[in-house]
């Protein structure tokens, strides 16, 4: 009987010996010397590292390997010339090699390393241009430490509370920090692409689904920095707050229907007023900012990153002591205190009450706004502290503006 599982993984392997052999094979025909390497080696290759794994193990393949090696070196000595031959197709070939191997015990994540190493030995004009010519040293220094601070930090610090009423976590605290820097990333990429007339206020509205209060922060010092793109950056902190109000929608729709309900006259004002304002200034970057700016500002900003991580350690600080000291009666005022953080937070905290009959939903409408008006309340300070004067007079009566509209909206169900 015919091993259908068998042959499929050969499949795999032959699938991608051929793939990788093809883009070789053209890269090969490009050059005025070809090189030795091109589809039916590759495509050998793969086959090699499968009957290898398939027969021998992995005795067989570390033989099959070398030999394979061997030859690489060989062809790449009596081929070399002067300058910098490279070494990619020779590399990619015992790749290739270690590829078919695997491709008999997991198919499937053969298949998508291969597809990956295709894609990247065709993108090779690409990757060089990019680094070349689009790539400035100050964005590369930006990303080695947005790297950094993710990958080497925050692995180290303790995702547990420490300090007075074990009240902070330093690796929440460090997340936050690292999310408005990536925050600066990508408004800073989305001004390369697109200009600070789009760029900014797209980059607003898509960083605030994960947190308005450091993209206001985020705006503000590219505002400062780069004075010619305030009303694009004024555009992209207000819309970040419309981001706030679908998402507000979208946590109590998934804790509570019923708080959703009796907070869809306000979310809507809110959500009308935002995306208003927000317009209006999107027009007036439109007409006031070039569409070209030599200067897209700073990747990333370290001092508006840290200065957010300080402030989220003293509101958490803030809600813990309130909490323990006054019972009950502080652990409202905590829900407010804890939305000068995270409205959302603050909202399902109230939310969940209502989902368990703790609470009405008539009665969530209050300690949510309450919430919300403690998170305006950190986006004006950030907005001040961050932008500066100029830009926070644009902003500032923006979030003022949501909020009112917030608590009309709320008006019937708080009065009713």
């Amino acid at each position: 009987m015919v091993d259908t599982e068998l042959l499929v993984k050969l499949g795999v392997a032959l699938g991608i010996g051929l793939l990788i052999g093809t883009e070789r094979e053209r890269r090969k025909l490009a050059k005025p010397d070809p090189t030795a390497a091109g589809i039916r080696t590759f495509t050998v290759a793969a086959l090699a590292g499968a009957l290898s794994a398939l027969l021998g193990g992995v005795l067989m393949l570390v033989a099959a390997t070398t030999v394979i090696g061997a030859l690489v070196a060989l062809s790449y000595w009596r081929t070399r010339k002067d300058g910098d031959p490279g070494l990619t197709t020779e590399i990619a070939l015992v790749v290739t090699t270690f590829i078919g191997a695997l491709a008999m015990s997991q198919p499937q994540l053969a298949a998508t390393v291969g597809v990956g190493l295709a894609i990247l030995l065709a993108g090779r004009s690409r990757l060089h241009h990019f680094v070349s010519d689009v790539l400035t040293e100050e964005e590369l220094e930006a990303a080695l430490l947005l790297g950094a601070a993710t990958l080497v930090v925050l692995p180290l610090l303790p995702d547990r509370g420490v300090g007075p009423f074990l009240a902070v976590n330093p690796r929440t605290v460090w997340k936050l920090v690292i999310l408005v820097m990536a925050i600066g990333a990508v408004g800073h990429v989305a001004v390369r692409a697109l200009g600070p007339r789009f760029g900014l206020p797209i980059a607003g509205l898509a960083s605030g689904f994960v947190s308005s209060t450091a993209t206001i922060g985020a705006m503000g010092s590219r505002a400062a920095s780069a004075p010619e793109t305030l009303g694009a950056s004024v555009a992209g902190a207000v819309l970040s707050t419309l981001a706030t109000v679908l998402q507000m929608a979208a946590v109590l729709a998934a804790t509570s229907l019923p708080t959703l309900q009796a907070l869809t006259p306000s979310l809507l004002a809110a959500g009308v007023a935002a995306a208003a304002y927000g317009i209006v200034f999107t027009i007036i970057g439109f007409r006031h900012t070039a569409a070209e700016s030599a200067d897209p500002g700073k990747a990333i900003s370290v001092v508006a990153a840290l200065t957010f991580g300080a402030i989220l350690a003293v509101v958490m600080l803030a809600s813990a002591a309130l909490r323990i000291w006054f019972g009950d009666l502080g652990s409202v005022a905590a829900a407010a205190v804890a939305g000068l953080a995270d409205t959302h937070a603050a909202a399902i905290s109230v939310a969940a009450l209502v989902a368990s009959g703790a609470m009405t939903p008539d009665s969530a409408v209050l300690p949510i706004l309450a919430g919300l008006t403690a998170n305006t309340a950190s986006k004006v300070v950030f907005a001040t502290t961050a932008g500066g004067r100029t830009f926070a007079m644009r902003v500032v009566p923006g979030l003022l503006l949501v909020a009112a509209a917030a608590w009309a909206g709320a008006l019937p169900a708080l009065t009713g």
